[in-house]
């Protein structure tokens, strides 16, 4: 088992003819992901060929759910049209969106927010790496890739990984892979202020996944998500979880990276979330490279 994908999931990619859409809608066929459907208005009617692979395009969502089943997008859709993608997404039944974009306003991913709440689609991101569930063997044939992750550093196995940053969810997913320990899902839920998906959300999964035994938890500075997973895991957790906080060091009122790391106010500082981390028993790596180890010396 994994969380959210899984081989059998049917992947669509909205923008699949962006050259951006395109390289990674590629990648995820050579990854073994079932990649049923592109979305391009105006282009319907061709195709999206690789290696053997021939990917039908449509002009819009709906008509790609009908006609292949698929159940998930990745979105690799421009800014200014990204949030009117999203909701194509959820007006079509997606259970699952998966939104790469990086640059939507905020306002508008406000008005996506209340447009989706109550429909049965789950929103990752936006501005966020994907997710990825390891396939089996060599080459990872059999798993299920959305995104933009390098599907080649995962390896099979019992560990889910949760992150506001994708290139420390790499980085954490590299550290399990060296030391031969495999992931169960691996979930970059972005790092804007406004997203569909948060920390907590992917806690409670995966401390009900049984494929999964163990968790590290990556935030950053602003924001309280990672405080109100810790609060849950102090009541609710029953899996050993390793947490990281990026941003130690920025100085309060400075924009660190992603939008939704600034500290104003007091609050979202990375010293809160390393005191909510130890109240809630999850092992703190204070560096990055202590990340795998952390979660490691817990479950042994």
């Amino acid at each position: 088992m994994a969380i959210l994908v899984s081989p059998q999931t049917k992947v669509l990619v909205q923008g699949i003819t962006g050259s951006f859409g395109a390289r990674h809608a590629q990648l995820s066929l050579d990854y073994g992901t079932q990649v049923v459907a592109g979305v391009t208005p105006g282009k319907g009617g061709q195709t999206f060929d690789h290696k053997g692979f021939s990917v039908p395009i449509f002009d819009t969502v709906a008509e790609a759910v009908r006609q292949t089943g698929a159940t998930a997008s990745a979105l690799f859709v421009p800014p200014p049209f990204a949030a009117d993608a999203i909701l194509e997404g959820a007006d079509a039944g997606l259970e699952l969106v998966v939104a790469i974009t990086e640059g939507i306003p905020v306002n508008d991913m406000i008005r996506v927010k209340r447009a989706i709440q109550g429909k049965p689609t789950r929103l990752i991101g936006p501005n966020c790496p994907g997710l990825v569930t390891p396939g089996d063997g060599e080459n990872s044939h059999g798993g299920c890739r959305i995104g933009i992750a390098p599907g080649y550093i995962h390896k099979r196995g019992h560990v889910g990984v949760v992150s506001r940053s994708g290139t420390l969810t790499y980085e954490a997913v590299w550290q399990l892979t060296c030391r031969g320990v495999g992931q169960s899902t691996c979930v970059g839920i972005g790092g804007d202020p406004v997203n569909g998906t948060s920390h907590l959300d992917v806690i409670k999964m995966f401390m009900a996944d049984p494929d999964t035994h163990g968790i590290i938890l990556i935030g950053e500075i602003g924001g309280a998500s990672e405080e109100e997973a810790a609060e849950w895991i102090a009541q609710y957790g029953t899996k050993p979880v390793a947490g990281f906080i990026a941003g130690a060091t920025a100085p309060p009122g400075r924009r660190m990276g992603h939008a939704g790391a600034i500290v104003s106010g007091g609050k979202g500082t990375a010293q809160a979330k390393f005191e909510a981390f130890e109240k809630a028993g999850i092992g703190v790596a204070r560096t990055p490279s202590e990340m795998a180890d952390t979660l490691l010396r817990l479950m042994k």
